[in-house]
């Protein structure tokens, strides 16, 4: 239906993934200002199913386009089959996740339907007066926020994850699923997957972490980090890490905290040795209490924390485990 928003939405073990729920809800206040349907497009082998799961989400409607072929993602077929869903249904506003598959997803239908793409936007809102999308988006590393508009129809913009709450499932209610017929054949696939490796973790998953301690450059080595992920343990809370910790090869790169890692909102987040710097925060911003222990009390970190300590992490970290331990225990 021309005027809709629509939501580019993923599959995750059967179901709309998290971030599509995320999505859903920037998307039902988008189609609520503008007084338009809010429908999600969703390719994949079993599209229909999934998609069924998209009323109690949010989606007034779903386009499901269903093919053996998009049974494994593929950036070739999988853009082909949400071009079509667009050029079918003629939306108004297309909204991606900024995931792994959006990041390539989105600017290449961008391209494809001859329009310009709001990147990273951690906010995204109807302007009734213009009838146009407002976006707000991170510049110049995070330090400054840039309102920008889309000009053209569709208006397209890729959301950050966790910057929106996933809406309170409403079972009562039903979106319409419409089958959409896309013309698929294997040739048009430039690559293939060759294998699916899934990465083994332990813990709590850090994206849905209530709790994240993360460490960065001023521990001086991967050594230390056996004392962040001891605190973690105390506190049931994901393991995070700053990018030049990750660049210096002491923790692996799903540890990373910040613009080019992982994005997270948690209830408390600790922070040893990192000096929070701008690229980090974008990361963090989401963060309901932010807690700092660094040596250098000129840190930009302790501008951005609700409670910092300066002083020596060797010395504070022990001290400060020792302490939640004796208070979860007592």
């Amino acid at each position: 239906m021309p005027g809709e928003v629509l939501v580019v939405g993923e599959i995750a073990d059967g179901h709309i993934s998290p971030t599509t729920r995320e999505l859903l809800a920037a998307g039902r206040q988008v189609a609520d200002d503008a007084g338009v349907p809010l429908a999600m497009a969703l390719a994949g082998s079993t599209a229909q199913e999934a998609a069924s799961g998209s009323g109690a989400a949010g989606a007034d409607k779903a386009y499901a386009v269903q093919d053996p072929l998009l049974e494994d993602y593929q950036i070739d077929l999988h853009l082909a089959a949400l071009e079509g869903v667009c050029r079918q249904t003629e939306p108004q506003v297309v909204l991606t996740a900024r995931s792994n598959i959006g990041r390539e997803l989105a600017p290449r239908l961008a391209a494809r339907l001859g329009v310009g793409l709001a990147q990273d936007c951690l906010e995204v809102k109807w302007d009734s007066d213009g009838h146009r999308l407002l976006a707000n988006r991170p510049v110049f590393g995070g330090n400054a926020i840039a309102v920008v508009a889309c000009t053209a129809d569709p208006q397209m913009a890729c959301i950050r994850p966790k910057t929106y709450e996933p809406l309170d499932p409403d079972h009562s209610r039903q979106a319409e699923v419409v089958p959409v017929q896309v013309e698929l054949d294997a040739s048009m696939a430039k690559a293939r997957v060759i294998n699916v490796v899934a990465e083994e973790s332990e813990g709590v998953r850090l994206e849905d972490a209530r709790i994240v301690v993360s460490g960065g450059r001023g521990l001086g080595g991967p050594e230390p980090f056996t004392q962040i992920e001891e605190l973690a343990g105390v506190l049931s809370a994901g393991v995070g890490a700053s990018r030049a910790a990750v660049d210096s090869g002491w923790v692996p790169p799903a540890w990373q905290v910040g613009l080019t890692g992982k994005t997270i909102t948690p209830d408390l987040y600790i922070t040893v040795g990192i000096s929070g710097a701008s690229q980090h925060m974008a990361g963090c911003s989401g963060a309901k209490v932010l807690v700092a222990i660094n040596k250098d009390s000129e840190a930009n970190i302790f501008k951005e924390c609700r409670y910092g300590v300066v002083g020596d992490w060797q010395k504070v970290l022990p001290a400060f485990t020792e302490a939640v331990r004796e208070l979860l225990e007592s």
